[in-house]
């Protein structure tokens, strides 16, 4: 099952990118492993594989024998990804993204300089593959939150993904608050008895 972080990626390319079909937490039968987000745009013939990392506290940092392992493990995770795509997707264009909430800098040493980690790993696998992963980060990430927002404020229809329900209700919970001028017309309105939360 996927988690909220991969949901939403998956939202943002279902509803954002207009893919017709996104699958999350996907095996892949030649290679151990699995991918987070697989999703495809067959009018365009385009499909996007991603992987997701939503590590919040720490950032966009994996650990192997208690040692930083981000660059290799994120080098290793696209290898695969790249084989899957161009085995599975010859006819159509693939974009291998990395998305994450939460990458980090470093004053001291660039092994834990999550940038430093994500340019390296980028680099070893354009050097190995010819390809170029596109990261989505930081304010990236924060950007295709407040799309999907938008999104969701404008549609009228219950949206199935929970992700995207949510922020369907939030938005049009704001509406309707932003409806009521102040307080004391709400209290007129409703009875004395209730409050209102603000």
């Amino acid at each position: 099952m996927e988690n909220p972080g991969e949901r939403l990626v998956g939202d943002y390319l279902r509803y954002i990118k207009g893919c017709d079909f996104v699958d999350f937490n996907v095996y892949t039968t030649a290679i151990q492993g699995e991918i987070d987000v697989v999703a495809v745009n067959n009018t365009r013939k385009e499909v996007y594989i991603c992987e997701v990392v939503t590590h919040l506290t720490t950032g966009m940092q994996y650990v192997k024998n208690k040692r930083p392992d981000t660059s290799e493990r994120l080098t290793k995770k696209f290898i695969k990804n790249i084989h899957y795509g161009s085995e599975t997707f010859p006819d159509f264009n693939i974009h291998y993204m990395l998305w994450s909430p939460v990458v980090r800098s470093s004053n001291g040493k660039d092994e834990y300089n999550q940038f430093f980690l994500l340019k390296r790993a980028i680099e070893d696998i354009q050097a190995e593959t010819g390809i170029v992963v596109e990261s989505v980060i930081n304010a990236g990430f924060a950007s295709a939150i407040e799309q999907l927002r938008a999104f969701a404020s404008k549609e009228t229809k219950e949206l199935k993904s929970p992700v995207m329900r949510l922020l369907q209700i939030e938005e049009w919970c704001r509406k309707n608050v932003t409806r009521i001028d102040n307080k004391a017309k709400l209290a007129q309105a409703v009875g004395k008895s209730f409050v209102s939360v603000s």
